[in-house]
C-alpha cells in the first residue's frame, strides 16, 4: 500500500511536468490555449509547471536518498 501511495505522489507531477512541456511545445509550433491569451504567458506557465514537476520530484529523490544514506558527502545536511 505504502509503495502505491508513493507512485501517485510521483505521478501526479510527473504528468505536471509532461504537461508543462506540452504547452511549450505547442507555444513553439503556435497552438494556443483559449484560458491564456499569449504565447509568452502560455510559455512561461509551461516552463512554471515543468520546473515544479521536476524539482519536486528531484526533492523526493534526495529526501529518499538521504535517508538511507546513499548520498555524497556534500548533499549531507550539516
Amino acid at each position: 500500500m505504502i509503495r502505491l501511495i508513493a507512485f501517485i505522489v510521483l505521478l501526479i507531477p510527473g504528468l505536471i511536468a509532461a504537461w508543462g512541456i506540452k504547452l511549450m511545445r505547442d507555444t513553439l509550433f503556435g497552438i494556443l490555449y483559449s484560458p491564456i491569451p499569449f504565447g509568452w504567458l502560455q510559455f512561461l506557465v509551461g516552463f512554471i509547471m515543468m520546473a515544479a514537476g521536476i524539482g519536486f520530484f528531484a526533492g523526493f529523490l534526495l529526501r529518499r536518498d538521504r535517508r538511507k544514506g546513499r548520498v555524497q558527502e556534500r548533499f549531507k545536511q550539516k
